[in-house]
This record gives C-alpha cells, structure tokens and sequence, in this order.
C-alpha cells in the first residue's frame, strides 16, 4: 500500500546500518544512561495517572530521577533496565524538566519542555500513517503554530519477539514539523486542544498495508479462536525463517569478517549475502503477525495514555468472511490494548471504511466493504467504542482520500461527547431497527442529531440539506429475494422505505456496496449516517 517499495528498502538500509555499527564496537563497552524516546525533549505526559519514567544503564547502576520538585530513586536491574513511577499531576501549560542522574558514574540526562496533558495513541495502517503534507492543504501547515500540540512518531520495527526500545522523538506542530503528522492524528488533537485548552499529545504507531493480527500480542492471537490459524500459519513461517537462517549463517559469518577487514583498511565493503526472507514480507504468503505488536506497541508499555484512534480494515476486506471474522479481531485488539494501556478506562474510536471504487449502481449488491463496513457498524456494542463514518469522504480513485480533516473531526466528536462528556452531537444517524407495516418498511435510528435531513456535502465544506434531492442507496427485498432500489422518504426520525413491485417488505439495506455514491442521509448536524444490512425476524 502506501509507499510499500521505500519501506521495504529502509528497513533493509536500517538493517544493515545496525549490523556495521555491531562490527565497530569493541568488545567491552560502558553502557550509556538512557532515556526512552518517550521522554524526550517537549514530550507529553498522561495527566491524572503516576507518571511511569524508565530507560537504560550499566546492570546495578544506582539512579536519582526528577520532575520539577519530585525526586525518585532506581537500580537499574541485570538487565541495565530501570523504572521510576512519579505522582499524578494535573494537566498543566508550565513546562517541566525531567533529569536522570547516575549517582554511580555522574553521568547525567536532562529532557526539557515536558507538559501534562493527554496522549492519545493513532495507529493502523497507511490511511492513519499518511502524513499531513500528502493532504493538499499547504495553507494549514503554513498557519499551524500550536505548541501545546505535539506529534511522536514509532519507527518501524518489525520483531518476533516483544522488545523494550523504540526510536522516535516529540515535536511541537509548527510549519516546520507538522507535515510529517499523521493527518487523521492532527485534525483529531487539533479539535481536542482547541475544545479542551490543555496540551494534547500524539503518538503514530501505523504502518501501510497492514491486517489488524499484527497489532496485537501473541498470547491473544493464540487465545482467540478466531485468530488461532493465523497465529499457527505465523509460528510456521517463523520456524521457516529459523531454518532458512541456519542454512545462511556460514555466508552472514563469512561477509562479516571480510567486512571487518574492509573497515579496519578502509578498504571496500563486500554487498551482503542473500538474506532469509524474514516474516515481515510484504507478501500474504509470509503473514507478519505479532511482529507490529512486539516493535511498534510493547515498547510504549507502560507509558499511560488516555485511548486510542484507529484507523485500518482495508487489508482484512479480502472475502465474503472478513466482515464477520473481523468482528472477533477487533473485538480482541480492544480487549489486548486495554491490559496494556489502562484497562477499561481505555476508549477506543475507529474509522468506518471510506467509499473506494466504482460506484455500483445494482441494487442488490451487498459486496464484502458493505459487509465489513455492516460489521464495524455492529462493533460498536463493544463499551467504550465509536465509530467515524466516512463513506461520503471517499474517493473513488484512490484508496487513500485526501480529506483527513473530517476524518479527524468526527472521530475528535467521539472523544468530546463520550470521554470528556461534552454536550456536543457525536455520530451520524446509527440504524436500530426495521418494522413492516404492510407494504412499507419503517427504519429508527439511534444519534438523529436534532432530527434528519438528505444532505450534500462538497469538499471540506460542512454537510448541508439539500432539499430538492430525494434519500438515495435504500434498497428493499420482498419474499422473493429480488432488490430494488427503494422509494426512501424521511419521516420524523424514521426513514420509510417501499417499491411498486415490493408488496411485503422482508429486508432492508443502505450503501451496501464498496462505493455508495450518492448515499445522502445525514443529521442536521450534518454527520452521515451509517451503512446497514437488516433482515426482518421471523
């Protein structure tokens, strides 16, 4: 997906660096103090939660930690690992300076400009990585100064096992920094900062192309019935790659040598032996679960944060099963990430697929978006979710919509309503039930947002009605089973939905297909509503 090709050859670039800084060590070394990344310089820090504060040094090194007036004590570990927990503080504009001091080698860090706010964590796959400079809007990264705003971006790491370091940095959104955010993660915290007046943090840990297995930790994969298969299909691939390796490590073992001869003459480098085709292979033959998780989401533990947004589902759209199967998937991420990340405290707000594609203009068509989009509907049950709906932002020729701003801002709604109990309008119209009466069938919806209207809604500009126009994408079956494109009308809070040929209604369907154009039922807070399938129970 996005900008597969340049991933792939960094991580290969990255491999290799790592692997020539191995061979110039010497063979005793002095562990260096460390800070996680996290802690860097205008880093934000999770108010009303103990301040977690932890990084590296030589096994047995006695440490003395700082925030402001607050001072903690730690040994790092065998291991060279030491942590710290400091008291909660209250969300605060002032900014603080955290210090780490050896009082074994004098050795000392200090990391400025820390705030209190609350980080919010932005992951998924490429159309929540795609970055505020791919959006076309060169006059908000121009006008951006909002240094309560802070931005840390996950390095990819792929890795078989959970691992504790990361690379990354915090940054304050400025023009000089801000095209490098996430997008969706921008528009969100912007909306929050705003409403809010507190610093916002927040931290992308997304990568393109990915299903939603490698996101979560091994023992839920092996846990969840539903993952199982995938889970085994991964532990064959890795015991593959262990077996490809040791077939290999004669060749690695003999380019490093002559690679230590070459630095040590500065003479030329020899290229690398053919490596093992890792699982983190772009290729669905190679499935690279639990990599993302142990790289890019256990090494935030147990940095505190206040939830999550995510954005992902295209790579698990693949057949008529996905929409149901991925029901249970998500369902296991939420409850994966809430034991890391502050149990069920930990809200949870998705994006609902944009419309891709085609339109399609048969009505009975109910293809596997529509059914993966009915399933994210349904997952919304879960406590603690919400989902942004966003099939009217879409774009027909590209899977990635340049138009992350309202993406942003409904899922920032989400968060306002249900996090921060702001009296605000938080979804568009969510289908509930269906009831026949005689040869119509009536459709409720839950969030109809001060009643409902057909809307139009062009570029960035709010949805407005648009009276003139009649409910477009309700279709209706009759016993049988032929669709028809419905007579839809709204009336009161409810839609009424009939055709000539229907004379008993038994199921009811709207935006169903990969790209719904034209779908036009909104609230009169000008959010859209949902994709729904219904059969009528018997």
């Amino acid at each position: 997906m996005f900008s597969s090709r340049f991933h792939r050859c960094s991580r290969l670039v990255l491999l290799l660096l790592d692997l020539l800084i191995v061979f110039c060590l010497p063979s005793v070394v002095q562990a260096e103090l460390e800070l996680s990344p996290l802690f860097s310089d205008h880093a934000i820090l999770q108010r009303d939660r103990p301040i977690a504060v932890w990084g590296w040094a030589e096994p047995g090194e006695e440490l003395e930690v700082s925030l402001d007036d607050e001072t903690a004590k730690a040994t790092a570990d065998h291991n060279g690992r030491w942590q710290v927990t400091l008291q909660a503080r209250a969300a605060s504009k002032e900014p603080l300076t955290l210090t780490v001091l050896s009082r074994t080698t004098g050795q000392r860090l200090d990391r400025r400009d820390l705030l209190i706010g609350d980080v919010w964590l932005c992951s998924g796959q490429s159309n929540m990585e795609w970055p505020l400079v791919l959006c076309n809007v060169p006059e908000v990264i121009e006008k951006t100064d909002l240094p309560l705003l802070r931005h840390f971006a996950v390095d990819y790491h792929f890795a078989s096992h959970p691992t504790e370091k990361l690379r990354g940095a915090w940054f304050q959104a400025n023009p000089q920094s801000v095209g490098n955010f996430t997008a969706v993660g921008f528009y969100f915290a912007r909306r929050l900062q705003s409403e809010l007046d507190i610093p916002i943090g927040i931290i992308r840990s997304a990568v393109g192309g990915t299903n939603i297995e490698l996101w979560m930790s091994q023992g839920t994969l092996l846990n969840t019935p539903t993952l199982k298969p995938y889970a085994l299909t991964m532990r064959e691939s890795l015991s593959k790659y262990r077996k490809q390796l040791a077939k290999m490590l004669p060749d690695i073992e003999a380019w490093q040598q002559e690679s230590r001869k070459a630095l040590a003459t500065t003479g030329e480098i020899p290229l690398p032996p053919a490596w093992p085709d890792f699982p983190f292979s772009e290729r669905i033959a190679q499935p690279r679960c639990v990599t993302l998780h142990n790289g890019m989401i256990q090494p935030l533990v147990p940095f505190q944060m206040r939830g999550a947004i995510w954005y992902q589902g295209e790579s698990n759209t693949g057949d008529q099963l996905a929409g149901e199967q991925y029901i249970e998937k998500q369902k296991a991420l939420v409850k994966d990430w809430k034991q890391w990340f502050g149990g069920d405290d930990f809200p949870f707000y998705y994006v609902q697929l944009a419309s891709w594609q085609a339109a399609d203009d048969n009505p009975a068509t109910f293809d596997s978006w529509g059914m993966f989009r009915d399933a994210q509907r349904r997952l919304m049950a879960e406590a603690n979710t919400g989902m942004a709906v966003t099939i009217d932002i879409g774009d027909a020729n590209d899977i990635h919509p340049k138009n992350k701003q309202d993406v942003g801002e409904r899922l920032a709604r989400w968060a306002l309503a249900k996090t921060y109990q702001k009296p605000i309008v938080y979804s568009g119209p969510i289908f509930r039930t269906a009831v026949v009466e005689r040869s119509i069938i009536r459709c409720h919806f839950d969030s109809v947002g001060g009643g409902l209207m057909v809307g139009e809604k062009v570029g960035l500009n709010p949805a407005k009605e648009a009276p003139a126009e009649i409910l477009k994408r309700f279709a209706i079956s009759g016993e049988d089973g032929q669709w028809y494109w419905a007579d839809a009308r709204i009336d009161g809070e409810t839609v009424i939905c009939s055709h000539p040929k229907v004379n008993k209604p038994i199921a009811v369907r709207y935006a169903c297909s990969i790209n719904p154009a034209g779908a036009n039922l909104y609230n009169r807070a000008g959010l859209p509503a949902s994709p729904f399938d219904y059969r009528v129970q018997p």
